[in-house]
């Protein structure tokens, strides 16, 4: 009956004009930028290529799952970047699903880099309200379904050191809504858009240990601010272990294989600390990357390559 009445809360809350262009959310953010600022694009130095796949709540009916694949490359001898994602986010009689474009510019300093980013691109977003739980099948509303085609822009900035990093970044610039009849209806940047702020270090204990401590703030309209605390540490440049706090909301532990100097696996479990916990099994996710150059202490050791 608890389940039943989370499902038809989630139902009330999907409106019928709603917002389009929610972000994801990913516990390994710290292991692909692009996701949440298109200032990455590039800050690897390497072509490099990444897929993250997300299973949230899992036992816990119409819970999100999420994925992206994205490639970004540095041009060679020039201070740009380019960069491309396909993605997808299903939540209940959601779905969501696109592409976008980055391109960055990066401005050297005597011991930094400022980079500033751009994204841009289309998504699809499908709502069936015939898969819902409705009190009452009759009514025709309950059989609407919204299916539109937005457009998206993003931008970022980022500032790195040798040993540290700060980013910025709105990745969903445009107030874009729908209607029933699946037509957009785009304004310029607004209240209900996200805003990101991230940041981190890397710092060498010994020889062998590696500690990189990160944060990502989020602040999104209608909802409090919430902050990601993460601690990572790297043994003898193969393998990362950490541990990481969500206010609110979950702890996660994270673990780091590189596989080979081109190849890291990553994967992180949740555990919900909010009422939630009482009506799923945690949350599971799995990263891969491949990166073409570059050895591997120069990876392990620099906050650019995280």
């Amino acid at each position: 009956m608890k389940r039943i009445q989370i499902i038809l809360s989630i139902v009330l809350l999907v409106p019928f004009a709603g917002r389009s262009q929610q972000q994801p959310m990913y516990a390994q953010y710290m292991f692909n930028g692009l996701n949440i600022n298109p200032a990455y694009a590039g800050h690897r130095g390497v072509p490099n290529a990444t897929m993250l796949m997300r299973r949230q709540w899992v036992d816990f009916p119409g819970a999100p799952t999420t994925g992206s694949v994205s490639f970004d490359q540095r041009i060679t001898d020039h201070n740009f970047s380019w960069g491309g994602q396909m993605y997808f986010d299903h939540i209940y009689i959601e779905r969501t699903s696109g592409v976008q474009g980055f391109f960055a510019y990066h401005a050297p300093f005597e011991n930094s880099t400022l980079t500033l980013g751009i994204s841009s691109g289309m998504l699809n977003y499908n709502v069936n309200y015939g898969r819902a739980f409705a009190l009452d099948a009759g009514d025709p509303q309950t059989q609407a379904v919204v299916n539109a085609l937005l457009p998206t822009f993003g931008f970022g900035a980022l500032w790195a050191s040798e040993r540290f990093y700060l980013g910025f970044s709105s990745p969903a610039l445009l107030r874009t809504k729908y209607n029933v009849a699946g037509q957009a209806l785009i304004s310029r940047a607004g209240a209900e858009g996200h805003y990101f702020l991230n940041g981190g270090g890397v710092f060498k204990a010994t020889p062998e240990i590696v500690i990189k401590p990160s944060f990502l703030l989020k602040a999104v309209s209608g909802a409090p601010v919430q902050a990601d605390l993460n601690l990572n540490i790297w043994l003898h440049d193969r393998v990362g272990g950490g541990i990481s706090y969500r206010t609110e909301d979950a702890v996660y532990g994270l673990l780091e294989l590189q596989l080979t100097d081109k190849l890291r696996f990553g994967y992180a479990y949740e555990h919900n600390i909010s009422r939630l916990v009482n009506f799923n099994q945690g949350s599971h996710e799995i990263m891969m990357r491949y990166e073409w150059g570059r050895s591997l202490r120069e990876k392990v050791l620099s906050p650019r390559y995280y």
